[in-house]
């Protein structure tokens, strides 16, 4: 089965050391609580609001152990008035025998205004 893990997390700037913490952080997490391995990741789709543009969130993902061969991609978030601002978010599709109440869908910083009721603190 193939289930999507949604993350988001935020910067205070558009800095790329930063976009590139944070988004590791994430993803990180996403993988730590969904014990995710490289070889179930099917893809992953990393979007900035339009206000980053500083560099490429999908850098330190290509970076990690085992994950040079997992497709990744970045694209720009749809430009929403009154939308969370500096904002990254991340779908990534695994295959995974977890049922879709079972996936830990991971919120970081300001993020967490996103979904609260998917935070699992």
């Amino acid at each position: 089965m193939i289930r999507g893990v949604r993350g988001a997390t935020t910067v205070r700037d558009n800095k790329a050391d930063e976009i590139l913490d944070h988004t590791k952080l994430l993803i990180e997490d996403m993988v730590k609580q969904n014990t995710i391995q490289p070889e179930d990741v099917a893809s992953v789709l990393v979007s900035v609001t339009s206000d980053l543009n500083a560099t490429f969130p999908a850098k330190p993902i290509r970076e990690l152990e085992g994950w040079q061969y997992v497709p990744v991609m970045c694209t720009k978030e749809i430009d929403v008035p009154g939308s969370l601002p500096k904002c990254i978010r991340v779908l990534m599709s695994i295959n995974t025998e977890r049922s879709q109440k079972d996936v830990h869908h991971v919120y970081h910083f300001e993020a967490k205004k996103l979904r609260p009721d998917l935070i699992n603190d």
